[in-house]
Order: structure tokens, then sequence, then C-alpha cells
């Protein structure tokens, strides 16, 4: 072979295999990248041991049924591809402060706490969901968007509460609350396995679904590539300090027509007293 063609050859080969590296390297970054980047799950299923949840004398344990839908919940999201981590997988007791704790251990995260509600009034019901910072709002609105249009219950919106294992998140967290088990109705259809795993979907969907989330107008309850409406929501915390303040209004408010008809009352005993005098 000439010399010339044979330092060609070198050449070309040597860039072939430099482009070929830098392909390797490139693609071994991206995968690197994509992994970095799946989102893990943390699925943390309310009450649990000893904490039976709900109110005294409730019939139906909040803590099996909690456990129930995020067993359910897990295997969906699994199955999608997500990572998943419960903060409990059996009946045993995880104090608050570990359930953060095993949140806040993965970088990357969200966090998805499964509740059911009660109340001493059996005819309270419906879905709400919580969430504490603004980073929580979108994926409190996904969840609830779907969750409430698919249950068989009322719509009690999106509300902001400064509950611990939201408060002390530093990730996306949000608490669900699947119904009321105070409720007969509500009850009855918790305690079917279809219902449950029909919650665990929409809680999935409302996962794969949060990063649509936007102040979008559609209310068309669509999750094939649409925008998902922000859910409104209440701030207790707001209405709580609105309550307060109408109140304090309200009491000065009275205290003042309180002392003007006193001082009323005193002129006028004082010109009654006067008057009496000069007559």
């Amino acid at each position: 072979m000439p010399t010339n063609l044979y330092r060609f050859s070198l050449f070309a080969s040597g860039l072939l295999i430099a482009f070929l590296g830098t392909l390797s390297t490139a693609h071994a970054r991206r995968a690197s990248k994509d992994r970095d980047s799946i989102t893990t799950v943390v699925i943390d299923a309310g009450h649990g041991g000893y904490d039976r949840g709900g109110i005294p004398g409730q019939r139906v344990a909040e803590k099996e049924m909690t456990l129930d839908v995020a067993q359910r919940l897990k295997k969906v999201l699994a199955d999608n591809g997500y990572r998943v981590v419960m903060t409990r997988d059996s009946d045993v007791f995880v104090p608050l402060g570990t359930r953060v704790a095993i949140a806040n251990s993965y970088a990357n995260s969200i966090f998805v706490s499964v509740h059911f509600n009660s109340a001493k009034r059996s005819g309270a019901s419906g879905i709400e969901t919580y969430f504490y910072d603004r980073e929580s709002l979108p994926l409190a609105s996904a969840i609830h968007y779907f969750v409430a249009g698919g249950a068989a219950s009322s719509n009690r919106n999106v509300r902001r509460r400064g509950y611990y294992v939201l408060r002390k998140n530093r990730n996306p967290a949000v608490l669900v609350e699947c119904g009321f088990l105070t409720n007969p109705s509500e009850a009855a259809l918790a305690q079917t396995a279809s219902y449950r795993q029909k919650l665990a979907e929409e809680i999935a969907a409302g996962v794969r679904g949060r990063s649509t989330v936007a102040s979008a107008r559609s209310t068309t309850r669509v999750a094939t590539g649409e925008s998902i409406p922000l859910q409104p929501y209440i701030d207790q915390t707001r209405v709580t300090k609105s309550k307060s303040s109408r109140s304090k209004r309200s009491h000065k408010k009275s205290t003042r027509r309180k002392k003007s008809s006193s001082n009323s009352g005193e002129s006028e005993a004082k010109k009654t007293s006067s008057k009496s005098q000069e007559g």
C-alpha cells in the first residue's frame, strides 16, 4: 500500500474511533441523566400498627384501607416505570418523622400520603387533597383532579394545610383523603376491591399528569395530552385568620356601639338632670 494511502487510512480509522467514542460517551451521559431524572414516588399509607386511624367507635379501620390502596398504587406506578418506595408495606406504626426522613432521603422524589376521612356527622362526604407549599400545588391539583373526577363522591377541593408530613417535606408532597369511612355509602365503596383499585389508578393518573398541570381553562376530564386545569384551593390558614379578623372587627364595632350608646345615655341623663334642675 502506498505510504500516503496508508497514512490516510490510519487517519480515517482514528477519526471513526474518536467519533464512535464520542457517541458512546454521549449515550452513556444521556442514559445516566435519564436515570437521574426518573422520579421516585414515595407512597405513605396513613396510620398503621396501634394507630388505627379515624375516630373512636369507627367500624372500618382506616389503616387497612390506606395500606391496600397504597399497595395497589405501588403496582400501578411500578408498571408505568416509576421507582416506588413505601413508608410502610405492612401493618406497622411508622412515626411521622421517619416517614418524612424516608421521603427526604430521595432526591427528585414526590411524596403521596394516602388517607381516608372521618367525622362525627355521618353525612360528611367527599374527596379532598392537601398540600403545603406552592411547589406541591401542581401535584395536589393533578391528583385531586383525577381522584375527585373518578370517585363517586363529592368534591371538597384542594386545601392548604400544615400537616407535618407536608410541612417538613423538601420535595413536592400531598395528602389525599379518599372519602369518609364514617359515611355509610363511602365506607361501603371503600370496602370493595374494585373501588380501591379505582382510587389507586386515579392517584397514579394524577402523578403522571402533574407536569401538565397549569392554569388551563379547559374543564374536560381527559388525560390524553390535554392540559389539566389547576384546581382552586382553600387556604385554611387564611380562612382562619380571616374569620379571626372578622371576629375582632365585629367585636370592636360592637364595643364602639356600646360605648357610643353608653355615652349617649350619659349625655341624655345629664340633659334630663339639667332640665330638671332648671325647672
